[in-house]
């Protein structure tokens, strides 16, 4: 995979972020790896690109939150992400 820069906590917000725009792929393959039941050390390290071994909790930290963030995006992220696709729609 292609590392896009990437924080080590993403931006916590009620609202949608550019953030979050632009890492809308890795959520969704955070969130496929959890549902297969990955380990979240195999996940850090093809997603990110960070070795758990080496840096453990900065591995586990980029996780937690990341996917944290994207269970976010499941239950609110969205709504705003549809409100925008229906502005731009009926522009």
């Amino acid at each position: 995979m292609t590392q896009q820069a990437f924080l080590d906590e993403p931006p916590q917000s009620t609202a949608l972020t550019n953030y979050d725009r632009a890492h809308m792929k890795l959520y969704m393959r955070l969130l496929d790896a959890e549902s297969d039941g990955a380990d979240w050390r195999e996940a850090v390290a093809v997603l990110f690109g960070i070795d758990p071994c080496k840096e453990p909790e900065r591995a586990n930290r980029v996780h937690r939150t990341h996917l944290a963030r994207a269970h976010w995006m499941t239950e609110h992220g969205y709504r705003q992400l549809a409100r925008d696709a229906d502005i731009e729609w009926r522009r």
